[in-house]
């Protein structure tokens, strides 16, 4: 008889940690919400693994968490049983001439993320246009980071569920239930990774996230784009059948209400000054979510009794979860 384990939250490290564990242990997942957890943040987000990028305000413990994740990722996919979109092919970062000193001090602060392997290359036009011909039109050069990726989170979810479902994970959904009321219940582990949830244990601050979902038929980006901006940098994440996610990395407010004409006129404009063909895309979707976040920024793990807590993966929720969340499990066996 398998031992019994208990994950409580089923957003993205909740999921992650599943897939890590159900080969191994009797599997229970304790959600407040139904399979899609749609107030999880990783379902609002554009789930890009870019370590490098990153680099620029992010710890050195976070980009190496990054860029041990980029090698899981392929792994823990392979696991699901439908295929989701992965791509790795990198990042090309542009900025319209009015923005050049904010690129400029973006490339002075980028750190090694793949030690050495991975290298960040200055491109001029005709370079440019070698890797993504439809930028060429707008940008005189830009700077590529290969090696970085993304993936469909939309998809990560649904899938991640199924699989978990159909190989006799027990799901408890609609549940209140905190991981100290499971602690004595016979568990051999409970794995606390409810975000926000868990805002009276730990330390936490939400971060705001907005992100606008369309479908521009017309424009063929083939890796993201970030683009610098005055307030933020902002992301074209190209997802398959000419959808796109366009999103903002971080706002400090733990408003929860629906983005803002501000906001949503600098989300979609900022697309359109990277590619005119966004001004006949079709808006799915405009939504808002918030990422937990501890003072430092940095993901945290800890252990009290047979409860492992795992939080604080800020905006870097899809760039290092599988890393982190192997970290916090090294003391149960795993399959990834």
């Amino acid at each position: 008889m398998k031992e019994k384990v208990a994950i409580v939250g089923f957003g993205v490290c909740g999921r992650v940690a599943a897939l890590m564990l159900a080969k191994h242990y009797e599997v229970h997942v304790f959600e407040r919400d139904d399979a899609q957890a749609l107030n999880s943040a990783g379902f609002v987000a554009a789930a890009m693994l870019a370590p490098l990028a990153e680099s620029v305000h992010a710890s050195a413990e976070v980009v190496q968490l990054g860029a041990d994740s980029l090698a899981l990722w392929p792994k823990l996919l392979a696991q699901l049983d439908a295929p989701v979109f992965l791509q790795t092919s990198g990042t090309i970062v542009v900025a319209h001439a009015q923005d050049k000193g904010a690129m400029a001090h973006f490339c002075q602060h980028l750190k090694p993320a793949f030690a050495g392997t991975h290298v960040p290359q200055t491109l001029n036009q005709c370079e440019l246009v070698k890797l993504e011909p439809q930028l060429a039109a707008r940008f005189q050069g830009g700077v590529y980071l290969p090696g970085e990726g993304q993936l469909d989170n939309l998809g990560f979810y649904l899938q991640c569920y199924e699989t978990l479902n159909n190989r006799g994970v027990h799901f408890h959904f609609h549940s209140d239930t905190s991981p100290e009321q499971l602690g004595g219940a016979g568990f051999s582990a409970v794995i606390d990774c409810r975000g926000l949830g868990a805002k009276g244990t730990t330390k936490l601050r939400g971060v705001r996230g907005e992100v606008a979902r369309v479908v521009a038929p017309e424009v063929t980006l083939t890796r993201p784009v970030r683009l610098m901006h005055p307030r933020y940098p902002i992301y074209i994440a190209p997802k398959e059948d000419g959808h796109f996610v366009i999103g903002a990395t971080e706002i400090e407010s733990q408003d929860l209400r629906p983005p803002t004409v501000r906001s949503t006129l600098e989300l979609l404009s900022a697309a359109y000054s990277v590619h005119s063909g966004f001004a006949e895309a079709h808006i799915e979707s405009l939504q808002v979510g918030l990422r937990p976040a501890a003072q430092d920024n940095n993901p945290c793990v800890t252990h009290e009794g047979n409860i492992t807590r795992i939080n604080g993966l800020y905006r870097h929720g899809y760039m290092i979860a599988p890393a982190v969340v192997k970290r916090a499990l090294s003391h149960l066996t795993t399959s990834v």
